[in-house]
C-alpha cells in the first residue's frame, strides 16, 4: 500500500521512432530531387524554356566560370563542353540529393530543407537570366513544390513501413501485423515507382518540349529565303478541281521511319562528306548557306505511293547544287553511291551520276520561300530529281559517304527494295474521286501525271474501257515536276469506268501491269468507278 507521500512511479521512456535504411534514406533523397528537375524542365518547356532549373543553373556556372577555365574546357572537351558541364552538374546533384536522404532517416526535414534550398537557387539563377520576365518563376516555384511534396509524401511512407516491420517482428502473434507490414512496403515501393516513372515522363516530355521550341526558335531564326517566282499561267487546272501545281509546305506529303521527329539546330548542324573522295569536307549551316544559290521546282514522289495514290507534292526548293560538292570533294573513279546518313542513324543510297548529270540535285535549305519544316528535313534534306524518296531524299542529312554499291546497302536496300529505283511514269485522275455520282452527259475529268526527268509530252483518258482521248495537258514549267491534265468525257446514266495512261517524253507510254510498290515502284493505270445520273 503506497501513501500519498510516496514518489510516484517514474513513465517509461517513449522508444524513438524507426530509423530508415540507407539504401532507402538515400533513394528518397534522389527520387525526390529528380522529380522535381523533371516538373521544373517540362512546365519551363510549356511556359518558358530559359527557366527550366537545370539550364538555369548551368547559364549561370557558364557566366560566372573564369575565362580561363571556360578556354579549358572547350580545349578538353571540344564542342563537347557543354554536355560534360550537364554531366557534372548531374553528378554533384545527385550526390546533394543521396546526401540530403541519408541526412533525413529519422525526420524528413533535411530532405525537405534541401529541396527548398535548390529550388531558390534555381530561383535566383532564373531570375538572373538576362531576358527573365514574371514567366520565368513558374517553373522552379513548380519543381520546388513538387520536390517538396515528393520528399515529404515518400518519407512518410518510408516511416510506415519501417514502423510496421518494427511491429511484426516484435509482436508475439504477428500474422496480422506481417500483412500490415507487407501492405506498408508494397505502398513503399509503389509510391517510389510513381516518383520514379512521373520524373523520367516528366524529364523526358521537357526535354523533347524544349528541344523543339529551341529548334522552332532556330528556324525563325535563318528568316525567309528568295521567293519562288510564280508558275507561269496556266500551270494548273485547280479551277476544273485539280490540285495547285505548288503544294504549300503545310500539305506536302511525309513519310518516313522517324518515330519523332529529329530535333536539330543550325548551331548543331555539320554535314561531313567522306569515303572515296580526294579530300574531306565538313560544312556547318552557314557555310551552306553561303553556297546555296540553286532554286528549282522538284516534284517529289514516295515509292510507296499506290496507282492514283497522293504521295506525290510538287515544291520549288533552292539549296547547293550537290555537283558542287562533289566536285569540291574530288570523287573516286569507281565511286558510283552516296551513302547518306540522317541524324537519327536513316540511310539513302544515291546514285553520284544522278547528282552530277545536270539534273536540279542539291541539298535543299528551303521549301517554297521559308526554311525546310522541321518535319520535311530542316535544317538540311538531299533531293534529287528522278529518284524515289528513300534512295534521293535523305532529311536531316548530316554525312555524305562516297562508296560503292557493291559495299553499301541502304536502310530500304537492306529490306529488299530496289538500289537505284527511278520514277516511273505515273498518273492520277483527282476528279471525278473514286465513287463518286456527277450528272449524266458532258463531264470534266481532270487529274496529275508525273515522269520526274523525263517529262510528260500525252495523256489520254477513256470510260468503260472504250477508245482512248487525248487530255489537255497545262503548261509545262519542269521535266522534274508534275503536268496537270483535263478532258470532257460524255457519259451516259448508270455505272461508269475512267482510266487514264501517261506518255512521257521518251515515247514510253506507262505500264498498264497492275504492281504492289514493292520493290520498284507501283504500276497500272488508275481506275475510278463512278455512277452518272
Amino acid at each position: 500500500m503506497t501513501t500519498d507521500l510516496e514518489p510516484p512511479a517514474e513513465r517509461a521512456p517513449e522508444a524513438p521512432g524507426p530509423v530508415l535504411s540507407r539504401r532507402v534514406a538515400a533513394a528518397l533523397g534522389v527520387l525526390a530531387v529528380a522529380l522535381a528537375l523533371g516538373v521544373g524542365d517540362l512546365v519551363a518547356a510549356l511556359v518558358s524554356p530559359p527557366s527550366s532549373p537545370l539550364l538555369a543553373v548551368g547559364d549561370q556556372a557558364i557566366r560566372l566560370t573564369p575565362e580561363w577555365l571556360k578556354d579549358a574546357a572547350v580545349g578538353a572537351f571540344g564542342v563537347h563542353d557543354k554536355q560534360v558541364l550537364l554531366a557534372g552538374m548531374a553528378v554533384v546533384i545527385t550526390g546533394v540529393a543521396v546526401a540530403g536522404g541519408l541526412a533525413s532517416r529519422r525526420s524528413p526535414f533535411p530532405a525537405l530543407a534541401l529541396v527548398v534550398v535548390l529550388g531558390l537557387v534555381s530561383v535566383t539563377c532564373a531570375l538572373a537570366e538576362p531576358s527573365v520576365t514574371p514567366a520565368y518563376l513558374v517553373a522552379p516555384c513548380a519543381a520546388l513544390v513538387a520536390g517538396a511534396a515528393a520528399a515529404a509524401g515518400l518519407h512518410a511512407l518510408a516511416r510506415r513501413a519501417a514502423t510496421a516491420r518494427v511491429t511484426a517482428a516484435t509482436a508475439a502473434t504477428g500474422t496480422a501485423r506481417a500483412v500490415r507490414a507487407d501492405d506498408a512496403r508494397r505502398h513503399l515501393l509503389l509510391g517510389m515507382a510513381a516518383a520514379l516513372v512521373g520524373a523520367g515522363i516528366t524529364g523526358y516530355l521537357g526535354r523533347r518540349l524544349a528541344a523543339a521550341a529551341a529548334v522552332e526558335a532556330s528556324r525563325d531564326a535563318v528568316g525567309p529565303l528568295p521567293t519562288p517566282a510564280a508558275p507561269p499561267a496556266g500551270a494548273d487546272f485547280a479551277s476544273s478541281g485539280g490540285p495547285r501545281w505548288l503544294t504549300a509546305n503545310a500539305d506536302f506529303y511525309r513519310i518516313d521511319t522517324a518515330l519523332q521527329v529529329p530535333q536539330l539546330s543550325t548551331a548543331d548542324y555539320r554535314l561531313r562528306i567522306h569515303g572515296l573522295v580526294d579530300r574531306e569536307i565538313v560544312l556547318d549551316y552557314d557555310d551552306l548557306r553561303r553556297r546555296a544559290r540553286l532554286q528549282a521546282p522538284v516534284t517529289l514522289t514516295c515509292v510507296s505511293n499506290e496507282v492514283g495514290g497522293d504521295l506525290v507534292s510538287n515544291a520549288v526548293f533552292v539549296g547547293v547544287p550537290l555537283r558542287d560538292l562533289l566536285a569540291e570533294a574530288g570523287v573516286h573513279d569507281g565511286g558510283d553511291q552516296i551513302a547518306s546518313t540522317s541524324v537519327d542513324g536513316f540511310t539513302t543510297g544515291t546514285p553520284v551520276a544522278a547528282c552530277t548529270d545536270g539534273r536540279d540535285a542539291m541539298l535543299a535549305l528551303g521549301m517554297n520561300g521559308q526554311p525546310l519544316p522541321i518535319e520535311h528535313g530542316f535544317p538540311v534534306r538531299m533531293v534529287v530529281p528522278g529518284l524515289y524518296g528513300y534512295v534521293s531524299a535523305c532529311k536531316w542529312i548530316t554525312d555524305m559517304e562516297l562508296t560503292t554499291y557493291d559495299a553499301f546497302q541502304s536502310y530500304w536496300q537492306q529490306r529488299g527494295w530496289s538500289a537505284r529505283a527511278p520514277i516511273k511514269t505515273q498518273s492520277r485522275i483527282d476528279v471525278p474521286r473514286d465513287g463518286a455520282r456527277v450528272p449524266a452527259g458532258r463531264v470534266t475529268v481532270a487529274g496529275t501525271a508525273w515522269a520526274q526527268h523525263r517529262g510528260i509530252v500525252h495523256v489520254e483518258v477513256r470510260a468503260d474501257a472504250g477508245p482512248w482521248q487525248t487530255a489537255e495537258l497545262a503548261t509545262d514549267v519542269s521535266v522534274d515536276t508534275w503536268r496537270m491534265w483535263r478532258a470532257v468525257l460524255v457519259l451516259p446514266p448508270g455505272a461508269r469506268s475512267l482510266q487514264v495512261r501517261a506518255t512521257d517524253a521518251t515515247g514510253a507510254t506507262q505500264d498498264p501491269t497492275p504492281a504492289p510498290p514493292d520493290p520498284d515502284g507501283a504500276t497500272g493505270w488508275h481506275t475510278v468507278a463512278v455512277t452518272a445520273v
